[in-house]
């Protein structure tokens, strides 16, 4: 449609008219094609011990800074964050980074410490619902946590994600922890947050799946608009 109008264009129009159509049009679909992820996440992507240039969000920030400029990361990640935490920070969040999607990293403390798990659940549905009622999209990493708790609490902790991530039907990213924290020459001393050798490596995972993520998800729907 938009070819067939052009060229209808260049035979009617002058050709200084033709050239500002032209460069509207380029202009549109170059803002369309600038996005960006917000990573809403704990300690296992803020960075914790480390700085945060280290973390392996900011990889991937670098990454696609040189190689993919019409993608950006955001990281809005703490420390110690919780779901409720994450709940309660994300309407500011939305409305200061105004991202064009959310993959929420958020969980893994909650577990830690033994939260009541329907209360985490309601949490991140209600995370998820804020978010589309934004128009953008989310997406949400499946977490796991250490057996301290007995298996019943770790096993019900790792489905409430498929469970989320099935009846709102979003993407359920897999655990970006799973094959780090079985190395320990990948993670700090405490044996629960990855080292700086880590962060290249789950950056290598992660970006790939985020970035085929904001293609799907976001960059499609845009093309369809159009």
């Amino acid at each position: 449609m938009r070819i067939k109008f052009l060229k209808n264009l260049v035979s009617i129009a002058p050709l200084g008219a033709v050239i500002v159509v032209l460069a509207m049009s380029l202009s549109i679909r170059s803002a369309h094609a600038n996005v960006s992820l917000m990573v809403l996440g704990d300690s296992l992507s803020a960075g914790y011990g480390l700085s945060e240039a280290d973390s392996w969000v900011s990889e991937i920030a670098r990454d696609w800074q040189a190689n993919q400029p019409h993608l950006s990361i955001i990281n809005a990640s703490i420390s110690g964050e919780t779901t409720a935490g994450g709940l309660n920070r994300l309407e500011n969040l939305l409305d200061r980074h105004q991202p064009n999607m959310v993959f929420i990293e958020l969980g893994g403390n909650d577990g830690l410490r033994g939260f009541n798990l329907t209360t985490m659940e309601n949490n991140l549905r209600q995370m998820i619902t804020i978010i589309q009622s934004r128009n953008v999209q989310v997406a949400l990493s499946e977490v796991e946590i250490p057996p301290n708790l007995g298996r019943r609490y770790t096993e019900m902790f790792r489905q409430v994600f498929h469970t989320v991530a099935e009846d709102k039907g979003i993407p359920l990213v897999p655990f970006f922890m799973r094959e780090v924290a079985l190395n320990p020459e990948l993670m700090q001393s405490d044996g629960i947050h990855p080292n700086l050798a880590a962060q290249p490596k789950i950056a290598a995972l992660m970006e790939p799946q985020l970035r085929e993520l904001l293609e799907q998800q976001v960059l499609t729907q845009m093309d369809t608009a159009e």
